[in-house]
């Protein structure tokens, strides 16, 4: 692969990653509620579900289910109840119940409460599923990835490089959005600002969801 080639494939997998959608917000609704260190488990979900869509993409997989409306449609439904249900989740999901007089909760029972929530292997899974069941993913792979293939090479050896260059750039943004919603922690640690920014996230995540069911594939 050229190196002009991979530098503008590392461009635009710069853009991909800020790009704000489904994998950073579910970064910073983390990175507030558990830590950098345990949103890292997520971040690794979201990760292995890149690769794997790049692969499908790379594989020519990826233009058979753009085509085919069924499976499109399938995938996006999927998708959009996923973001949906895990939405809702988090606007329901419970806080330590309030203290008198509005006290706050220490550092030490807000991190409790928030360990409590999933375990890191339940985390990675949500990000495995955030980014795996995103119809927008696979269609911007299929869009873009054959611009960077040089059909004269080794098909698999270019995707590797791609596919290195891709989650070293998104690992690096995604802890990113959980690094500053992490900085914010000490400011969510009364149970009603703890429930708003559940409400936030979770409400940002329904509406993501909800716009999937109008995303339409590219006409052919």
């Amino acid at each position: 692969m050229a190196y002009q080639t991979w530098f503008a494939f590392f461009v635009a997998a710069c853009v991909i990653a800020v790009s704000p959608g489904s994998g950073a917000v579910l970064s910073m609704s983390h990175g507030l509620n558990y830590g950098v260190r345990r949103t890292s488990a997520t971040i690794l979900g979201l990760e292995i579900a890149l690769v794997v869509i790049l692969v499908i993409a790379g594989a020519g997989v990826g233009s058979l289910l753009v085509a085919s409306e069924a499976a499109f449609n399938t995938i996006k439904v999927l998708g959009a109840a996923y973001l949906i249900y895990l939405g809702f989740s988090q606007w329901r999901a419970p806080v330590a119940a309030e203290k008198p007089e509005g006290e706050a909760l220490d550092a030490a029972n807000a991190s409790a409460v928030a360990v409590r929530g999933q375990a890191w292997w339940q985390r990675c899974m949500t990000g495995f599923l955030t980014n795996a069941t995103n119809p927008k993913g696979i269609v911007f792979m299929v869009a873009v990835l054959p611009q960077f293939i040089d059909h004269d090479r080794p098909l698999w050896l270019q995707l590797l490089v791609l596919a290195v260059t891709m989650v070293a750039v998104d690992l690096v943004v995604m802890h990113g959005y959980a690094f500053a919603a992490s900085r914010l922690q000490r400011f969510f640690r009364n149970p009603k600002a703890m429930k708003a920014q559940n409400r936030f996230f979770g409400g940002v995540l329904m509406l993501v969801g909800a716009g999937l069911f109008f995303f339409k594939r590219t006409a052919h």
